[in-house]
């Protein structure tokens, strides 16, 4: 950990962010003074009684029933929170969260597409649609608990479908059209759907995208589905003879916004594991659970409210697609991009925040990185003065990007970089206008998150890498897992390793002022001679070397008890072929910056690295490819970006395996 701080908080902190006002509302609410984040953060832990209670009244949640005790039962698996609550996330974010309506006429959703041409939703206008695409699903028989999957783009269609749902009670599940029929049906078939929304096609960049085929034996594969509704979207229309029912037809007519007031913890939507090797887990997300915490994390942590814009670049099947929407909950504008992102060049998403005077953006790490390689200068070429916050997610950002952005945009924009995953839909760990920015580092522990290393005995460790844990309950833990009618697979999947205690499966490294450094998947963590090393920390040596664009290393392990194998495939810069001077610089650096142990046995030069479809490098397929397991056995047809991608390092086994 380097220590070095690149940026402050701001002095004048509780005038100038939503934490503040916050703070300050505490203060006259609650007699609590707050003066430092460590204050904050600590009572946010240790009273999650108090705490959330905080949320649920500074935010104005609404229940039509007494709220009753904010946690009543604190164990994990099984934590109740606010169970005598009942209320409706669709409802807060349309209704309750401006009863006054006075951000109707402001833009709700700012959508862009390679498709079509740009368009706008005020707040009005999307409670209007939702209205009326409500009223559409109960004419096609959807009621309070049915499922309704959407295999659409990130479309403002898709923004009052997934709403349209939750006022009804019934249940959201999405999946990107660019996703395989096998990836598609391994979830969707999990959850039994009635309704499924599609669009027949899209376009990517300069590319034209024909799914008919797609939809046809979506379809086909599953029975449950009563009605097809099509999206049309551009040029792209259903296929000739498809019995689908129309957008148009689906919003048809006149309708009064209602709301089905659920349970806190009734189930809003799913979200799916990866799937890299086998069916993905089908992770059931709340109401009430989701409501809070994307109110805490979007306000007290993004600094977001009404008058902000967020530009986060996702597709539907990521979590961030969910969180994305939340923001609609705190009144800011939702800036939606659907096509390829860096297309016609690498400066679209900058050129969009200016456009639409973006004050939030969020960024995938290799995005930043390939600006910083490609020499961009986005404060210089474009008007990006609103922008107030970069929140870099989804893989680790190496120190150099740290420092490419703060070169880059100053000390008035906060870099905030966070971690978190699918399983709670939110961060476990990420930044604040009230802490530092430190280089190379993650602020610390999100509020109302307990998170902590911990070593294989349960003892938690600071200055060391350890299991991440989460030690107290979130609100936005899974309600469970579908059809896991009796929550053992759930159990098994967070709580088997510490009983009680959430493993969320990452590598950690805390320092002792609580900020932290995630150093990859912890079942794809080099242990030689002892010494442990996260694959993120050997990515942040050997990815910054100039002639190096992309890497993945892998450890085969001596069940004798040796050093075994230590693996490193590089992506070499255009014009650069891995030769031994090369190799020798690589090792060079990563015994300089790690340690003798970790320099590679093996250095391969390979075209690409495989990645899923939220841009993880496939650590574990490929090392079970060395260990001799087929392919199929451990790739999911559909789950990667470009399964060709697997193909140099199938080939690499086979000459391993003999």
């Amino acid at each position: 950990m380097t220590d070095e701080v690149l940026r402050k908080p701001s002095p004048d902190w509780r005038t100038n962010s939503r934490l503040g006002a916050y703070a300050d509302w505490l203060q006259q609410d609650t007699a609590r003074t707050i003066e430092q984040w460590d204050d904050l953060w600590s009572w946010s832990v240790d009273d999650l009684d108090g705490f959330w209670t905080s949320i649920w009244d500074y935010f104005g949640v609404r229940s039509d029933t007494p709220r009753g005790q904010a946690l009543v039962d604190r164990r994990m698996p099984g934590a109740r929170w606010f169970d005598g609550a009942r209320l409706n996330y669709a409802r807060h974010l349309l209704e309750d969260a401006d009863p006054e309506r006075v951000h109707d006429d402001e833009p709700a959703i700012i959508a862009y597409s390679q498709s079509r041409d740009r368009i706008e939703l005020t707040f009005a206008e999307l409670r209007r649609q939702v209205a009326q695409a409500r009223a559409g699903l109960v004419r096609l028989g959807v009621e309070r608990g049915d499922r309704v999957a959407a295999y659409l783009p990130n479309l403002p269609e898709t923004v009052v479908a997934f709403l349209a749902t939750a006022s009804l009670g019934a249940i959201w599940t999405s999946c990107a059209p660019e996703f395989g029929v096998r990836s598609v049906l391994d979830r969707f078939g999990q959850v039994e759907p009635k309704v499924l929304l599609v669009v027949s096609g899209y376009d990517y960049g300069d590319k034209r995208i024909d799914r008919r085929q797609e939809v046809a034996q979506l379809r086909d594969g599953l029975p449950t589905v009563r009605q097809v509704v099509h999206v049309g979207y551009g040029v792209h229309q259903p296929a000739p003879g498809d019995e689908v029912t129309s957008w148009a037809e689906l919003l048809a007519g006149q309708a009064e916004p209602q709301y089905e007031v659920v349970p806190f913890d009734h189930p809003l939507f799913v979200l799916y594991s990866s799937g890299t090797t086998g069916k993905p887990k089908a992770i059931v997300h709340g109401h009430g659970g989701i409501l809070l915490e994307h109110l805490k994390n979007h306000s007290l942590s993004w600094d977001l409210g009404p008058g902000d814009r967020l530009l986060w670049f996702s597709t539907t099947a990521w979590m961030m697609w969910n969180a994305l929407v939340s923001a609609l909950l705190v009144r800011s504008s939702i800036v939606l991009l659907d096509g390829n992102p860096a297309y016609p060049s690498l400066d679209l998403q900058w050129r969009l925040a200016a456009e639409t005077r973006t004050t939030v953006m969020g960024a995938s790490p290799p995005f930043l990185m390939a600006c910083r390689e490609a020499g961009l200068q986005p404060a210089t070429t474009h008007d990006l003065s609103a922008l107030k916050e970069i929140c870099p997610a989804g893989s680790p950002l190496p120190t150099a990007g740290y420092h490419w952005v703060l070169r880059e945009f100053g000390e008035q924009v906060l870099l905030n970089v966070g971690s978190g995953g699918t399983d709670v839909c939110s961060g476990i760990v990420q930044g604040s206008p009230l802490q530092p920015v430190v280089a190379g580092e993650i602020a610390g522990a999100c509020l109302g998150v307990k998170a902590l290393a911990f070593d294989p005995a349960g003892r938690a460790v600071t200055g060391e890498l350890g299991e991440l844990v989460i030690t107290e309950p979130m609100p936005s833990m899974p309600v469970g897992f579908w059809g896991d009618d009796d929550g053992t697979r759930y159990a098994a999947a967070y709580f088997a390793t510490y009983p009680g205690i959430w493993r969320h499966g990452d590598w950690v490294r805390f320092s002792e002022s609580g900020s932290c450094v995630i150093a990859g998947r912890s079942d794809a963590t080099l242990n030689r001679g002892g010494v442990r090393l996260g694959t993120a920390e050997f990515y942040a040596v050997v990815e910054e070397l100039p002639e190096i664009d992309d890497s993945l290393v892998i450890h085969l392990e001596d069940p004798a008890g040796g050093n075994g194998e230590l693996i490193l495939y590089v992506v070499t810069a255009a014009g650069v072929d891995l030769d031994d001077p090369l190799r020798a610089k690589i090792v060079g650096a990563l015994r300089q910056a790690l340690s003798p142990r970790h320099a590679p046995d093996r250095i391969t030069q390979v075209p690409a690295v495989p990645r899923t479809r939220t841009g993880k490098k496939l650590e574990l397929p490929v090392k079970q490819l060395l260990q001799g397991r087929p392919l199929e056995a451990v790739v999911t047809p559909g789950s990667v970006v470009d399964e060709q991608a697997l193909t140099a390092y199938l080939a690499d086994a086979n000459r391993h395996n003999g």
